[in-house]
């Protein structure tokens, strides 16, 4: 038992950096328990243990009485007076009750007593270690899967990333080294537990810090982050003096620091944008590379209206909204994008005016003259020109000789003008 129990203190001090103190402390706790059973409920039962020989006294301070009633708390006096002379009646006499074997049941309920102890001293650890890293970066290794969990070794300790803490489009394989984000050191029913991501905004956050040192050093601010993670994040940036680009700063030479950080997010895409306090401006810089064509601000409801032309509706809105939905939480106001109708409107306008005209002076009715002008063929001048009656026919659906006919009253219409 000696040999086996330094070998445990030098383990646990080793591997697991517990004080012995503490050890000996849990130990002759755990082992008091278990000596109640091989040594009976002895009056103030005490263990004591040598951390440096690892050798266990134990020891029981009796009463001196006349004649002894209760043998587990009391002594007669001529034994009493034979291990202690001069000791008188009403006396404590404190003697050693170490049996020459605890036997196999004591050893056991030792040993589980112990590790359980163990197991709370390192729990107590590894709060007071944690619990001002929350918010820190560190490395560790995938040890195993509990349903969607993912336990990894930090070292010493275990820490959990919850399912909600993962990233959807990563994969995590037994023994793959990563590094996590610790989000908090929480001291539940269960003892303490390290609750890591992947996915919270922070780590790109401190991701950032690493790799710039302009930020590291605060010449460069992070204002906003807007995070989906494994797909898009949006960094807004700042900086005070007017020599240093905060943007051009976070993406580094040959865009080496931006690489390094969407190197370590497995290529989710990484925008980093200028802060500004002017609304207008915010907007337009989170919203590219979309070309924006009116932005309308209504601060009372902290609302934004964009729009854009219809072939920069899909950059501004993003792939499923992404784009425009960042853009909300970077902002912190409601950004509505929509089609400019102003472009649509006009083209309209002048698809009436020319169906007017083509009904006044082809004497066709209205659905024809649009039918024409959706085919390509939009003013007199172009129908006046080499124009074929077969493709007027093939247009309206009609026979030749009816587009021959248009074509006619179009060069006449037009010859007319031209005199």
């Amino acid at each position: 038992m000696t040999n086996e129990l330094l070998a445990l203190f030098e383990y646990y001090e080793k591997e697991k950096g517990i004080d012995r103190a503490t050890m000996v402390d849990a130990l002759e706790g755990a082992l008091l328990s278990a000596s109640k059973k091989s040594i009976g409920p002895a009056r103030e039962l005490a263990i004591k243990i040598d951390p440096d020989r690892g050798t266990i006294k134990a020891t029981a301070t009796l009463q001196v009485v006349e004649k002894v009633t209760k043998p587990y708390d009391e002594v007669d006096l001529y034994t009493a007076q034979r291990v202690q002379p001069g000791i008188e009646l009403g006396g404590d006499l404190l003697v050693e009750v170490t049996p020459k074997n605890f036997g196999r049941i004591a050893a056991q309920t030792f040993k589980q007593a112990m590790m359980q102890r163990l197991r709370q001293a390192e729990k107590e650890m590894i709060y007071d270690e944690f619990k001002d890293r929350a918010g820190e970066i560190v490395s560790g290794v995938v040890r195993r899967f509990e349903r969607s969990d993912v336990m990894i070794d930090l070292g010493k300790f275990e820490g959990v990333m919850p399912s909600r803490e993962r990233v959807n489009t990563e994969e995590y394989a037994v023994g793959d080294r990563i590094r996590v984000y610790v989000v908090a050191v929480e001291n539940g029913i269960r003892g303490p537990e390290i609750i890591l991501s992947r996915s919270h905004p922070n780590f790109v956050r401190r991701l950032f810090e690493s790799e710039v040192s302009e930020i590291a050093d605060h010449t460069v601010e992070i204002r906003a982050i807007a995070r989906e993670a494994g797909y898009r994040t949006k960094v807004a940036v700042y900086s005070a003096e007017e020599k240093i680009d905060p943007v051009g700063a976070c993406v580094g030479l040959r865009g080496a620091r931006v690489k390094n950080i969407v190197r370590e997010l497995n290529n989710e895409k990484v925008d980093i944008i200028r802060w500004s306090d002017n609304i207008r401006e915010f907007v337009e810089e989170a919203l590219k590379p979309a070309k924006l064509r009116s932005v309308e601000l209504f601060p009372s409801e902290k609302k934004v209206r964009v729009t854009v032309d219809e072939e920069e509706l899909s950059k501004a809105i993003g792939r499923k909204g992404q784009n425009v939905r960042l853009t909300n939480r970077l902002i912190g106001w409601d950004v509505q994008v929509e089609r400019d109708e102003s472009a649509h409107e006009a083209f309209e306008a002048r698809v009436a005016s020319v169906v007017t005209q083509f009904s006044k002076v082809l004497g066709i009715d209205k659905e024809t003259a649009e039918c024409l002008i959706r085919g390509g063929l939009n003013s007199l001048e172009m129908l006046a020109s080499d124009v074929d009656a077969g493709d007027v026919a093939e247009i309206l659906g009609v026979d030749e000789a009816v587009g021959a006919d248009i074509i006619a009253k179009a060069r006449a219409s037009v010859g007319a003008a031209a005199s």
